[in-house]
């Protein structure tokens, strides 16, 4: 099958325009380990649905997941516990907070307002606790979308949240001390920080929006991993709040379900057409990849990826 021109030579002009941006943001320091991750790093991976398969930069370089993870943790929960349980815990309307923020939790709206928000990913972690193996079915789960048997925990990133991870273990309890958390604060929140832990690459991030864009079917195989319903769930909120309180301009200007990391990932989805991936750890104020963000944007003007685009998709 012929290569698409047209794609290849977009994703290296996304990534020469994205570079000129690279200087403007910085890597995470509140988890002492990110801040070792080199703001130049730039790497993508765009794989259609017909399945070619697009790299461009330092697409194999490993990062920590971070908050991409919640939208797995939103799938295992709902496969554990059911909608019902899950979305008595947790909302899904948008915060216009910072993705750590406990405002919310302290003015007694005792539930986090959506599973995208550290607040609401540790609701969701909480669910996950009932299933009989939390740890070794969430690696199973992500093994399996992701397309790699070998992905595993990076332990110093671990190690380095627990100790930086005072905020999230106060959301942990304000939430335990109103019944939103049914297991021990601290058992949840260490489950939470080891899910957020998992060393990923481009690549694996772009399968498993692939699988997201066709509904929860992996096309090259033919597999149906994930159930339409939760497919639909996850996605939506992917617009609605995947890229924390920038989630609307990013909505505006790229159109693409979306969810960032501060490891420095951003996976977007393209409904029957591509899973995309980009990783370069220099963040923006508000705590989404600089670098990745770019690429997108350039993505989805020249190929016409908006959800809204007039033209339609050019590929």
């Amino acid at each position: 099958m012929a290569r698409n021109e047209l794609i290849e030579k977009t994703l290296a002009d996304a990534m020469e325009y994205a570079r000129t941006f690279l200087h403007t943001g910085k890597v995470a320091t509140y988890i002492p380990e990110l801040a070792k991750g080199d703001p130049d790093r730039l790497g993508a991976c765009i794989i259609t649905t017909d399945g070619e398969v697009y790299h461009a930069g330092d697409w194999r370089q490993e990062f920590t997941i971070q908050s991409i993870s919640k939208t797995i943790t939103l799938i295992m929960a709902l496969q554990t516990v059911g909608y019902e349980k899950v979305f008595s815990k947790v909302g899904v309307e948008p915060t216009g907070d910072a993705f750590n923020s406990l405002v919310r939790l302290e003015t007694k709206n005792t539930h986090p307002l959506n599973p995208m928000i550290n607040a609401g990913a540790i609701a969701t972690a909480d669910c996950c606790m009932d299933s009989k193996d939390p740890y070794g079915g969430f690696l199973a789960l992500t093994r399996k979308l992701c397309r790699r048997d070998t992905i595993q925990l990076d332990g110093a990133v671990f190690e380095s949240e627990k100790k930086a991870g005072m905020r999230n273990r106060s959301m942990a309890y304000l939430m335990r001390g109103d019944n939103i958390l049914e297991h021990d604060a601290e058992e949840v929140v260490d489950l939470y920080f080891w899910m957020c832990s998992l060393s990923v690459n481009a690549e694996d991030l772009a399968n498993y929006a692939l699988v997201l864009s066709n509904n929860g079917v992996d096309p090259r195989s033919g597999v149906k991993l994930v159930e339409d319903w939760i497919v639909r769930i996850v996605k939506t909120l992917m617009v609605t709040c995947g890229l924390y309180d920038a989630s609307g301009e990013f909505a505006m200007k790229i159109g693409i379900p979306a969810k960032s990391g501060v490891g420095g990932g951003i996976m977007g989805t393209v409904e029957r057409k591509m899973g995309l991936a980009v990783f370069n750890p220099a963040l923006d104020p508000k705590g989404n990849s600089v670098g990745a963000y770019r690429v997108l944007e350039y993505l989805s003007h020249y190929l016409g990826l908006h959800y809204f685009s007039g033209s339609g998709c050019a590929v």
